[in-house]
């Protein structure tokens, strides 16, 4: 498979298996830079195109795993309940105990390190802002989704669907944005040698949101909503 470097990065995720986790390792973002061509990805991070597209199509070679779902062609619907419970559902969980191990962290270690402070402040304003961006969703956009979908070309009792897909868009960015942060009031999430185990349990949380929440918003912007804008 021969891979274009004018590929966004959001189509190249959606189409290869594997494409998330190399662009990951490249700290590029594919989250809220989905629309952006791979070619200009590399040209900002200084990346050697040959080097990547090479990664990439030895990946596209590789079969998805067993029982992967193909979200390009499934239902919305499924992919719909696939992200209230594989992402939303894993977030309404963390997202909690992440605060509770900044409230430990930073009680045994902010003396020395005020920094912590400035990182669980950005994690205190994603998350709420990441609550209200569920719930709005939950109530609000997917079952308007899922009612298009059903309607099958027929009329619906609401006008568009692009002004809430932008402004779910324009969150994504935000939390981008604040993932970029933390990760650089953190050094790249660097354990300090005298950090306890509470420490370490935190930073690795972090590094698993970050992981989950880039695959979450990579399917909405890049899969479902384009769809669903389709219909």
């Amino acid at each position: 498979m021969v891979i274009s470097n004018e590929k966004t990065l959001g189509e190249l995720v959606a189409e290869i298996p594997g494409a998330a986790r190399i662009l990951e390792k490249y700290r590029i973002d594919y989250c809220s830079g989905g629309k952006h061509a791979l070619k200009n990805a590399c040209r900002e991070r200084g990346i050697t195109q040959e080097v990547l597209l090479s990664e990439l199509e030895q990946a596209a070679t590789l079969q998805p795993q067993t029982g992967e779902r193909e979200w390009k062609t499934a239902p919305l619907r499924e992919l719909i309940d696939h992200i209230l419970s594989c992402h939303h559902a894993y977030l309404k969980s963390e997202l909690p105990r992440i605060a509770e191990l900044f409230a430990k962290v930073v009680r045994a270690h902010g003396d020395r390190e005020p920094v912590l402070f400035q990182v669980r402040e950005t994690f205190t304003a994603l998350r709420e802002e990441l609550e209200a961006h569920m719930m709005r969703e939950e109530l609000i956009l997917f079952p308007a989704i899922a009612e298009l979908e059903a309607a099958a070309g027929e009329m619906v009792p609401f006008c568009c669907i692009e002004h809430p897909i932008a402004r779910m868009e324009h969150e994504h960015e935000s939390a981008g944005r604040a993932l970029v942060q933390m990760r650089q009031f953190t050094r790249d999430y660097t354990i300090p040698v005298e950090a306890c185990n509470t420490y370490r349990t935190l930073f690795a949380a972090l590094i698993e949101i970050e992981t989950d929440l880039y695959l979450h918003i990579n399917l909405e912007n890049n899969v479902l909503f384009p769809r669903a804008v389709r219909l």
